[in-house]
C-alpha cells in the first residue's frame, strides 16, 4: 500500500483520505497533562487503546507516564514489541490461549525490565491467571475491577472485593497491585455539574471499597482509573493515585460537545482526517471521506475550517463519501479543495488506518514531519 505522504511533503500533498496528527497541538496536551498530574500529585498511565501507537506511547513515557494501558492482549504484544516497557491490560483475561500469551508476555516483559499487569474481577479469572503464570520467576501486579457505574466488567464494590483480594495473596505469581475503578459513561455526560455528580458517587463506592479492605486487613496499594471528561475530579480526590485518561492526547467532536470544567485543563482537537471534494452540484460537495476513513459509533464528524470560515456541515455519504452542506449565504467548497474532519470518536477512527501522518507548523503551511505507524491496528484478541 502506498504510503498518503513522505516526510518533508507540504501539507497540500497529503493524499486523501487520510489520518493527520497536528503534532504541535499534540505536544500542547500533553505538557498540559503532565503539568495536571505533577500539580496534583498522581501518576498518569494514559489509555493506548487510543492511538494503539507503540512511539506515542513511548512519547508519554517520556513526558512522565508510568507506561501505557491497553484492553486486549494483541494490543499489549503489538506495543510491547515497538518497545513499551510497562504494560497494563485493564481488562479481564479468561481464555487459556490468551492466558498463556499473558504469561509470555510477562517473561519477556521482565527480562528487558518492564512489567506487565492484569485486571480482574472473578476467582476463577485469578485462578486460571495463577496456574498460566506457574513457575513464574517474578510475580505480576494484579488489579480488582469494581463497577463504579460503567455496569460492564468489575465486581460489585465493598465487601465483595476482600475475598478476591485475599485469592490473590494466595497465588504466588501474582501481586495485589490495587483497584481498577472507571466509570466510561461518565466522560461524557455533557455538563461539567453532572460529570461532577457522578464521580461523587464513584469516590463513596471507593471508600466502600478501601474501608471494607482494611477492616479484613487488606492494604489497597493504589486505586487507578480517570478519563479524559472527569479526570479532575479523581486527581482531586485524595484516593486515586493514578489516572488513565486516554484521549485527551488527539481530542474528538464527541468530547467537544462536552461543557468545559476549568478545574481540567483545555485540550486541543490534534487528530484529523483530511479529505478532498470530488464532486460538487448547486445545493451540495461531496467529499472522499466516508464510514471507511472514520468511526462514527458517537456521531459524525464536525468540519474544521484551518484556514478561517464557518464550518460546513458534515452529512452521511456512505463508506466512501461525506455530503458537505453550507449555510445559504455561505460558499461550498471547490472542486479539489481540501476537507478537514474531527472525527467523532478518535479510538476506533484510529483503528481504521496502518499510519498516521504527522505534521508540523499547522494544517495550512505546515509539513509532514513524521509517518506513524498504528502497531495495534486491528489487534483485537
Amino acid at each position: 500500500m502506498s504510503a498518503a505522504a513522505r516526510v518533508g511533503d507540504p501539507v497540500d500533498a497529503i493524499d486523501t483520505p487520510a489520518l493527520v496528527l497536528d503534532l504541535d497541538a499534540m505536544d500542547r496536551n500533553i505538557a498540559r497533562m503532565a503539568g495536571f498530574a505533577r500539580q496534583h500529585g498522581v501518576r498518569w498511565r494514559p489509555h493506548a487503546k487510543m492511538h494503539k501507537c507503540a512511539a506515542l506511547a513511548q512519547r508519554l513515557v517520556a513526558a512522565g507516564a508510568v507506561g501505557a494501558c491497553v484492553q486486549k492482549t494483541a494490543e499489549a504484544e503489538a506495543l510491547a514489541a515497538g518497545g513499551v516497557q510497562n504494560l497494563y491490560i485493564s481488562n479481564e483475561v479468561i481464555a487459556p490461549a490468551k492466558l498463556a500469551r499473558v504469561a509470555q508476555l510477562a517473561r519477556s516483559l521482565q527480562q528487558r525490565g518492564g512489567r506487565l499487569a492484569l485486571a480482574v474481577d472473578s476467582g476463577e479469572g485469578v485462578d486460571r491467571l495463577a496456574q498460566a503464570l506457574a513457575g513464574a520467576r517474578d510475580a505480576i501486579d494484579v488489579f480488582v475491577e469494581i463497577d463504579v457505574g460503567q455496569g460492564r466488567c468489575g465486581l460489585a464494590p465493598g465487601p465483595d472485593a476482600v475475598p478476591l483480594v485475599q485469592r490473590i495473596a494466595g497465588h504466588a505469581p501474582l501481586r495485589f497491585a490495587g483497584l481498577q475503578a472507571y466509570h466510561g459513561k461518565a466522560q461524557h455526560l455533557r455538563s461539567a455539574d453532572e460529570r461532577r455528580s457522578a464521580i461523587a458517587a464513584v469516590l463513596q463506592l471507593v471508600r466502600d471499597t478501601l474501608d471494607a479492605c482494611a477492616q479484613a486487613g487488606l492494604a489497597v496499594p493504589l486505586v487507578t482509573g480517570a478519563g479524559t471528561g472527569t479526570m479532575a475530579h479523581e486527581a482531586t480526590s485524595g484516593l486515586y493515585g493514578e489516572l488513565q485518561p486516554g484521549s485527551f492526547l488527539f481530542m474528538d467532536a464527541d468530547y467537544a460537545a462536552n461543557e468545559a470544567d476549568p478545574a481540567q485543563p483545555a485540550f486541543e482537537h490534534a487528530l484529523f482526517v483530511k479529505s478532498q471534494v470530488l464532486s460538487r452540484s448547486a445545493r451540495h460537495a461531496v467529499c472522499d471521506a466516508g464510514h471507511k476513513s472514520h468511526a462514527i459509533d458517537s456521531g459524525l464528524p464536525l468540519v474544521h475550517r484551518p484556514e478561517g470560515g464557518p464550518p460546513w456541515r458534515y452529512a452521511n455519504g456512505g463508506d466512501e463519501h461525506g455530503v458537505l452542506h453550507a449555510d445559504a449565504d455561505q460558499p461550498l467548497p471547490a472542486l479539489g479543495q481540501a476537507v478537514w474532519l474531527i472525527p467523532g470518536h478518535c479510538d476506533p477512527t484510529v483503528n481504521l488506518h496502518d499510519e498516521i501522518v504527522g505534521v508540523r507548523g499547522g494544517l495550512v503551511a505546515g509539513r509532514v514531519a513524521e509517518l506513524l505507524r498504528v502497531d495495534a491496528r486491528g489487534e483485537l484478541r
